[in-house]
């Protein structure tokens, strides 16, 4: 005769847990692959809300991003966690990593080797002593890469400091990016996003001292005959945009134009984020920001700029020559959570079949 299995009530309905169980576990590993910031945020093209003002033409950035600084809201993007080269947009998490390590006060003599760099440089000579606050200035304001050099090994050395760098990107869930460099120069491996870039900045700006400097159009420091000097940004749309706080230009042969634009009207601070731009990308950076602030709280959000995370070692990090490591909450618990499931739906599922089996035998010996 034919034999069918069909499983009894008790047999289904442990057909069903393990179903379910399935169906968790699916949704805990689509949720793993969501981007940070949430899952529009995968897209490689323009990411907007469809009501919204038309975004500006001529855009030329392959990745770019404009969001709330305040509400942490990304108000659209285009391939927002597309990895590029950083250029000098790096030095931004140079500064946000050292600047509350070193004593702005002391005093220090580059050593020569520091100075031999490509690039933009600032006038420095291994003769003079320069206070720390101005080696920071020189970084962000003429984005030289002596500079970068002087502060990284003035620091237990550029490996170090590199290391730290990496370890704050992470804390702030920045995990597009990655330092191989203090400078941002071309190097293997080193890689930023436009999403990571805002949220370097965000950060960048809610701490005094990187937001007096990045937002300063000129400033007074030592100069190459220990006398001081007056410099310029490098940063023209601080002169050329009304409310603009910063942040930090970059630009190589490689990684094309590439820009952190900060703006702050009445409560609104917008920031605008571009890659692999061309060289000539203010006006763009203008017209995203106009298109920020005539959006901003008007449209559906796309994404969010993330806090940092809370289980990083502040002490660790702050620690002269340390290196920080921090991970996502629960980040260690989640490989066992999915093996518990697995566990589970391996047990729910031979359960459900040896029913069946059980079923199966005892009609054929009926029949």
């Amino acid at each position: 005769m034919e034999l069918t299995t069909r499983p009894t009530r008790r047999g289904f309905s442990s057909f069903l847990l393990a179903l379910f169980v399935v169906g968790s576990l699916n949704q805990g590993v689509a949720a793993a692959d969501t981007p940070v910031g949430g899952p529009l945020l995968v897209s490689r093209g323009v990411v907007v809300d469809s009501g919204a003002r038309a975004l500006p033409l001529g855009l030329t950035a392959r990745g770019w991003l404009v969001a709330d600084a305040g509400s942490g809201e990304v108000l659209a993007a285009r391939d927002p966690h597309g990895r590029y080269l950083p250029a000098s947009t790096l030095k931004t998490l140079t500064a946000l990593t050292e600047l509350g390590r070193l004593d702005p006060n002391r005093m220090v003599r580059p050593a020569p080797p520091d100075l031999v760099v490509d690039g933009t440089r600032a006038p420095l000579k291994s003769s003079v002593s320069y206070r720390v606050r101005d080696l920071f200035t020189y970084l962000l304001l003429s984005s030289a890469n002596d500079a970068a050099n002087v502060i990284a090994n003035i620091d237990g050395g550029r490996a170090n400091t590199v290391a730290r760098m990496n370890a704050r990107a992470r804390t702030l869930q920045a995990n597009d990016t990655h330092a191989s460099t203090p400078s941002g120069l071309d190097a293997p491996g080193e890689t930023t996003s436009a999403y990571d870039l805002a949220l370097i900045a965000r950060a960048g700006l809610s701490e005094p001292d990187f937001a007096r400097i990045v937002s300063s159009q000129r400033a007074s420091v030592t100069g190459p005959t220990g006398t001081p000097i007056q410099i310029e940004s490098h940063n023209r749309l601080l002169a050329l945009y009304r409310g603009a706080i910063g942040v930090k230009t970059g630009y190589t042969v490689h990684a094309r134009g590439t820009f952190i634009a900060a703006a702050r009207r009445g409560d609104q601070t917008i920031i605008v984020t571009l890659l692999g731009a061309t060289p000539h990308y203010y006006p763009e950076a203008e017209r995203l920001l106009d298109w920020g602030f005539s959006v901003d709280g008007h449209v559906h959000p796309v994404g969010e700029l993330v806090a940092p995370l809370r289980n990083s070692n502040p002490a660790q990090e702050a620690g002269r020559g340390g290196v920080a490591v921090a991970s996502s909450p629960g980040s260690m618990s989640a490989p066992a959570g999915v093996l518990f499931s697995l566990a589970g739906l391996a047990l729910l599922v031979g359960g459900a079949m040896l029913r069946v089996a059980t079923v199966a035998r005892r009609r054929r010996r009926r029949s």
